[in-house]
């Protein structure tokens, strides 16, 4: 392996787990995701699954199933670096699962060139729009 290849490996690793820290912020029971947007090594933005602004922080109802209003991290990321003076243009996404589709449409539309996760989401049709899209795709192994 290339030294820059390793370098970014590193950073890669460092980075998911900081999106795992970040996933704790979560009020979700169910499931805790955590994301990081990052450009020229610098977190731009950050998110985790939540509702959305002014809302109670619950996600589940009362049988436990997801509110439908309830906000992926990635949406979160993406929403929040819209609503400030950074791009997302040719970013690194780093997610704690892979993105479902409706993220994935947002994080083609957002020019992220480069999504990095950790685990597989149930659905894999985000993954594979992505490819479609030529998103660069790592999965990376990591202890948390």
């Amino acid at each position: 392996m290339e030294q820059n290849e390793e370098k970014q490996e590193l950073l890669d690793r460092r980075y998911m787990r900081m999106a795992f820290i970040w996933a704790e912020n979560s009020y979700c029971k169910r499931r805790k995701v955590g994301a990081l947007l990052v450009k020229n090594k610098m977190i731009i933005s950050d998110g985790y699954n939540g509702t959305p602004s002014g809302f109670e922080n619950v996600c589940e109802d009362e049988n436990d199933v997801t509110k439908p209003y309830v906000l992926h991290a990635e949406a979160n990321a993406i929403t929040k670096v819209a609503r400030s003076n950074n791009s997302s243009d040719g970013a690194t996404l780093y997610v704690t699962s892979s993105p479902c589709i409706e993220c994935a449409k947002l994080i083609i539309q957002a020019g992220i060139s480069r999504v990095v996760f950790a685990e597989n989401y149930r659905l894999s049709d985000g993954i594979e729009l992505l490819r479609r899209a030529n998103v660069e795709l790592v999965s990376v192994e990591t202890d948390k």
